[in-house]
C-alpha cells in the first residue's frame, strides 16, 4: 500500500481507469462477437451496421490509448476482409 497521500490518489486514479478501460474493451469483444456471427449466418446488412459501430469504438478506444493504434488498424483491416469474403 502507497505510504504518500499522492500515492493514494494515483493509486484511486489507476483503479478507475483500468475500471473505464475492462469496460470498453468488454463492449469491444461483444462487438466482435456480434460482428462476426452476424457474417457467419451471411446477415450482411446488419454485419455492415455492427462493423461501423465497432470501428467507432475502435477508433475512440485507440484515441484514448485505450488499444494500441497499430492494433486498431489491423484489427479493423481484418474485420474488413472478413466482411468483404462473406
Amino acid at each position: 500500500m502507497p505510504i504518500k497521500k499522492s500515492a493514494f490518489k494515483e493509486l484511486r486514479k489507476a483503479k478507475k481507469r483500468h475500471l473505464r478501460n475492462i469496460k470498453i474493451i468488454s463492449e469491444l469483444k461483444t462487438l466482435d462477437k456480434k460482428f462476426i456471427s452476424l457474417v457467419d449466418e451471411k446477415k450482411i446488412e446488419q454485419a455492415e451496421k455492427v462493423l461501423n459501430r465497432l470501428i467507432s469504438k475502435l477508433d475512440k478506444a485507440a484515441v484514448k490509448k485505450i488499444i494500441q493504434k497499430n492494433k486498431v488498424s489491423r484489427k479493423k483491416s481484418r474485420l474488413m476482409r472478413k466482411l468483404k469474403k462473406a
